[in-house]
C-alpha cells in the first residue's frame, strides 16, 4: 500500500516539517508514505477570479503530472464530502480490499483546477472553516494515520 501526498507549496517553517515526519513515520508502519511537493504558481494578493483560474488550472498541470494510471485520487475540496474518522477509515479499507494499492491525496493553496476535481474518485472536506495549506497537510497526515490505526483495530486517543 503506498499513500501519496500532493501538496502545492513547501513548508516553510521547521515546526510544520516536524509534525509531519512524526505522523510520515507513524503511517509508515501501515504503507509507503510519499509527500511531493509541487511549486505554487507566483500572484499577486489580490487575484480576478479569471486570474485565480488561470493559477489553480497551472497548479493542476503540475499536480496531474505527478498521478500515475491507476492511482485512486482524494481531492480535498470545500465542496467534497464530509466523513467521520470511522467513515474515512471505512472507505480507505474498500478501496484496499477492492485492489487499490496506490491512494493519492491532493492538496491545493487556492483549491483546486476543474481538471484535478474531474480526475479525483473522491473529493473529501474537513468542515467548513478554511485551514493554511501547511496546517491541514497535518491534519490530513493525522486523520490517514488514525483511520489506519481504526482499520488495525488499535486504540488511539478520541
Amino acid at each position: 500500500m503506498t499513500v501519496k501526498l500532493i501538496c502545492v507549496g513547501r513548508l516553510k517553517e521547521k515546526f510544520y516539517g516536524d509534525a509531519c515526519a512524526e505522523f510520515k513515520k507513524r503511517i509508515s508502519r501501515f504503507a509507503d508514505v510519499n509527500i511531493i511537493e509541487v511549486s505554487d504558481e507566483r500572484a499577486p494578493e489580490q487575484l480576478s477570479k479569471a486570474e485565480m483560474e488561470q493559477v489553480k488550472r497551472a497548479e493542476g498541470e503540475r499536480i496531474l503530472a505527478k498521478v500515475a494510471p491507476g492511482d485512486y485520487l482524494i481531492a480535498m475540496d470545500l465542496k467534497g464530502e464530509q466523513l467521520t474518522s470511522t467513515e474515512m477509515a471505512s472507505r480507505l479499507q474498500g478501496i484496499m480490499n477492492s485492489g487499490g494499492s496506490r491512494i493519492d491525496f491532493v492538496i491545493g493553496s487556492l483549491g483546486l483546477s476543474y481538471e484535478v476535481l474531474q480526475r479525483a474518485d473522491l473529493r473529501l472536506c474537513f468542515g467548513k472553516p478554511t485551514f493554511s495549506h501547511q496546517i491541514f497537510r497535518i491534519m490530513l497526515l493525522e486523520q490517514i494515520y488514525r483511520c489506519f490505526k481504526i482499520i488495525n483495530n488499535e486504540p488511539y486517543h478520541k
